[in-house]
């Protein structure tokens, strides 16, 4: 007895003989000309196909030869190849005679070569567009470690060389791929252990839940088989998210098999986009298997619904009668998408530019997955193919169908959403489209739901890492190094130059100005201990002027303690112009300043060193030395000495002065206002000079520190010269290591320090006499005291 396997596939049928009837009810369509229909079953066997096609153009005749035709009317066009090894089959043998073959239901991208397939026009949109859906799918739901599943034919491998690069391009990785064999039930147990037996391991002991599977209902039989047998039989369904492409029906089960609900449950699927085609339900709802002459229709209706027919004998006699009143809507699928898309296969030959070319007509349709013929007299071919090529109609549900230079069909598909119920039964969801306009609505609810990555995604702040010897979806999540950030599945990168990371490294915040600012509280302290000695070293001046005529001023050579109290007070004052922001004024004059002014310190306390020794040297009887104590000889040292380091600064401002510029790396949540000194080397050479002053004047004072009390002096200096040394040997390696505004706080410090010491240990003991032991300021005493 024969059955029809698939209730879906005469609903193709159904379809076919809906269009064919909306046609005949317009008369202004094909005027005088009633179309009819012949079905053939070609049991989905390319074999079958063959022989169908060959006895239509033959007019029945056994082996014609050299396939001439016998007809009087010539076939101008066929519609159908419901699978691809049909339509391939077809497509060899009526690209003989260049007639035009329409595809309703084949998805295989070997149909699209034009060099193979000339004639071959398929009804179904870009296989690119589904390309595109399924990566912008994977994508939105993060799912980037999937499995594949495809079929062991070349469209499989096709699918796979074209799929792998868009994934890995979108960094989704397959996990393993599975090739499923071309079986079915009735292979031979022995065939079904072998084939079948390591795919049931791969999937089920398989970590993966995303499964993509690509293959039509054939090349799939032995994956249905696998999840019919673990669900119904051993109560163990699969429940992974199935992802299909429209040469699967995934509901589509033969009539003595279970759908596989639970299995599927949630499974989301590319079909071909539909729109509802007015009065196809109304067309369902009212066919009668008593009044139709649909061919094979009361056939089907047994199979659908296992019910007898009173005039065949044939059928087994424990059912009931069948009323002629069950509903087509009920059954898994109403046709809408096959009525669809034959209905654009109809219109493409029933256009405009079409009709004017018929004079006689008829059609028949062979095989619920095989062609339906157009046969007419027209024109010669080659212009039928020039028609077909430039052709453009609305069909019924007021969509533009036209082919585009390729051959290939305007449109896109629909993402379907399935959602199965426990009877069995199951309902489809539209959840989005990809076409033209790319678009996968969010909205998709599903019970189910998983996590499908080789790892969970990273969060912000870290970057991804590679495994080694892994697939790039494959990574480890670490954070990212300081100064950079990175958002959720990104690597790290550098924030701009005027902004910095936050603290969870992911995002950049803009960076505050840094600089030694009077406001802050190193400022207030440096500014403050500089305002202090300043004030004492005017009180010191001051009390000097006050007591210039007194012995202890006059035996400390009063222009040379005027000279170096001064330089001291413009030291002090010098500091004020590395505090504040700075400008290019400061910028020029500060290390300028700083330079000179104690150049003239350190000098006067040289030249006060020699006085002291030559004053020494003089008391001694019959010495020459006498000759040279006086004014001339200090003013000399100190004027030598200044116009050397003045030389020095001119040198570096005719070279390379100092500018204001902003540091922004040095510092990572803050720009740095700084002076850039030019030349590093002359700031360094002036310094030098200044040690090499500092050094003389020390070894002079420490080697004349044992000279009697009378000249004591120089022990006060050696003081004085060790704390104004110590400060700048240690100034260097802090200047050194140190960033930002703490640089000029060092050099302010060490200004303040060195003046403080110098003003502290020579002055100190001298104001001491004067303010507080006055009786010791004379002329016999100062000859007898140490100071």
């Amino acid at each position: 007895m024969w059955r029809f396997n698939h209730h879906q596939n005469y609903q193709h049928v159904l379809a076919f003989s809906f269009a064919i009837e909306e046609i005949n009810k317009d008369a202004q369509l094909l005027p005088n000309t009633t179309l009819g229909s012949m079905t053939e079953n070609d049991v989905f066997d390319s074999r079958k196909t063959t022989w169908n096609l060959l006895n239509f153009l033959c007019n029945g005749q056994e082996d014609p030869p050299n396939y001439i035709f016998a007809r009087e009317g010539k076939l101008m066009a066929v519609i159908g190849g419901l699978t691809s090894p049909n339509s391939m089959q077809g497509a060899h043998v009526l690209s003989t005679y260049k007639i035009p073959q329409f595809s309703y239901g084949s998805f295989d991208p070997v149909l699209r070569d034009q060099t193979q397939f000339p004639t071959f026009y398929q009804m179904v949109p870009k296989e690119g567009l589904q390309y595109t859906g399924i990566v912008q799918l994977l994508k939105q739901f993060g799912w980037t470690w999937i499995g594949l599943i495809v079929s062991d034919d070349d469209s499989g491998e096709i699918f796979l060389q074209t799929l792998r690069p868009k994934l890995l391009q979108s960094k989704i990785c397959l996990a393993w791929t599975q090739v499923i064999p071309f079986i079915t039930k009735f292979s031979p147990e022995r065939i079904l252990r072998e084939k079948i037996g390591p795919k049931i391991s791969a999937l089920f002991l398989s970590e993966i839940n995303v499964f993509l599977v690509y293959g039509d209902n054939q090349s799939m039989e032995g994956l249905r088989i696998i999840l019919f047998c673990n669900e119904i039989l051993d109560m163990h369904p699969l429940e992974k998210v199935w992802i299909t492409t429209p040469e699967w029906d995934i509901t589509a089960v033969p009539s003595w098999e279970k759908f596989t609900s639970k299995s599927f449950h949630g499974a989301l699927s590319f079909n071909l986009h539909t729109k509802v085609v007015p009065g196809f339900q109304n067309f369902l709802v009212a066919l009668n298997p008593y009044q139709s002459n649909i061919p094979f229709l009361k056939l089907f209706w047994f199979t659908a619904f296992h019910c007898l027919f009173p005039e065949e004998d044939f059928y087994p006699r424990n059912l009931e009668m069948c009323m002629g009143k069950e509903k087509l809507e009920s059954l898994p699928g109403s046709g809408q998408c096959c009525q669809f898309s034959v209905e654009n296969a109809q219109k493409i030959h029933l256009s405009e530019g079409f009709i004017g070319t018929f004079s006689t007509s008829a059609m028949k349709t062979s095989g619920l997955s095989g062609q339906q013929y157009i046969l007419s007299s027209f024109p010669p071919l080659l212009q039928i193919h020039s028609f077909l090529r430039s052709t453009r109609f609305n069909n019924s549900a007021g969509e533009e169908i036209y082919f585009d230079d390729n051959g290939e069909l305007s449109g896109g598909y629909d993402l379907i959403n399935l959602v199965t119920f426990p009877n069995g039964s199951f309902h489809r969801a539209i959840v989005g489209t990809s076409g033209p306009i790319q678009l996968i609505r969010p909205s998709i609810t599903k019970e189910r739901s998983f996590e499908s990555s080789c790892v969970k995604n990273c969060h912000p702040g870290q970057s991804m890492v590679v495994q080694e010897g892994k697939p790039v979806c494959c990574y480890d999540c670490l954070a990212c190094p300081q100064g950079r950030i990175s958002t959720q599945m990104e690597q790290c990168k550098m924030c701009p130059e005027d902004e910095y990371p936050n603290k969870e490294q992911d995002q950049c915040i803009p960076k505050g100005i840094s600089y030694l600012s009077y406001e802050e509280p190193l400022g207030m302290v440096l500014s403050a201990s500089a305002f202090v000695f300043i004030v004492a070293t005017v009180i010191l001046l001051m009390s000097f002027r006050l007591n210039w005529d007194t012995p202890i001023v006059k035996a400390n050579n009063r222009s040379i303690t005027c000279t170096l109290l001064s330089s001291l007070l413009l030291c002090f004052l010098c500091a004020f112009l590395f505090i504040g922001r700075p400008v290019r004024v400061t910028c020029l004059l500060r290390q300028i300043i700083f330079g000179l002014v104690f150049s003239i310190a350190v000098s006067c306390v040289l030249a006060k060193t020699i006085m002291v020794v030559m004053a020494f040297m003089a008391t001694k009887p019959g010495n020459s030395m006498r000759k040279w104590v006086g004014k001339r000889l200090a003013a000399s040292v100190i004027i030598l000495s200044s116009l050397i380091q003045g030389g020095i600064c001119v040198m570096w401002l005719a070279t390379s002065a100092p500018f204001p510029e902003l540091d922004m790396h040095s510092q990572t949540d803050a720009i740095i206002v700084q002076c850039n000194e030019g030349s590093p080397l002359m700031f360094y050479l002036l310094l030098s000079y200044m040690g090499v002053l500092s050094s003389i004047s020390f070894t002079v004072a420490f080697f004349a520190r044992k000279l009697p009390d009378s000249f004591n002096e120089a022990k006060l200096i050696t003081f004085s010269m060790l704390v104004f040394c110590s400060v700048w040997v240690s100034f260097v390696p802090t200047y050194l290591s140190t960033k930002g505004k703490y640089i000029v706080a060092v050099e302010v410090f060490s200004i303040l320090a060195s003046g403080a010491g110098l003003l502290a240990c020579i002055f100190l003991p001298k104001i001491y006499i004067i303010m507080m032991r006055p009786e010791l300021n004379t002329r016999d005493q100062i000859g007898q005291q140490s100071f």
